[in-house]
């Protein structure tokens, strides 16, 4: 899974031309994945988050996972890949890493054991 990090009050701030490059980037990296069937899915997810944490019984709920962090988990992308440095080499070329951080964490399945 390639976790997408972000801010979105920088993307909102940026000229519409460079919020263009960016998105032509993504659509490219997209068709390459869907021609090569290593496109699983994926989704951006809202600003809005709760962070739930349960002590003692009692839950305690705020808003977003981090007040003070300026970046966001802002999306996802599952792929199917052969190992873990091809997961590593499309993260390396999505725009948000150069600006941000990628995450590549491979997803635990009963067949392929907790860690690949």
């Amino acid at each position: 899974m390639l976790l997408i990090y972000n801010n979105p009050a920088v993307i909102e701030a940026m000229a519409e031309d460079e919020k263009a490059r960016i998105f032509a980037d993504v659509d490219a990296i997209m068709a390459e994945l869907t021609e090569s069937g290593e496109l699983v899915g994926g989704e951006a997810l809202a600003q809005q988050a709760r962070t739930v944490r349960v002590r003692e019984g009692v839950p305690a709920v705020t808003d977003g996972p981090f007040a003070e962090a300026k970046e966001q988990l802002a999306g996802f992308l599952t792929v199917d890949c052969v190992d873990i440095e091809r997961a590593v080499e499309i993260a390396a070329r999505w725009p948000d890493a150069k600006l941000w951080a990628m995450e590549v964490r491979p997803v635990m399945t009963p067949d392929a054991g907790a860690e690949m």
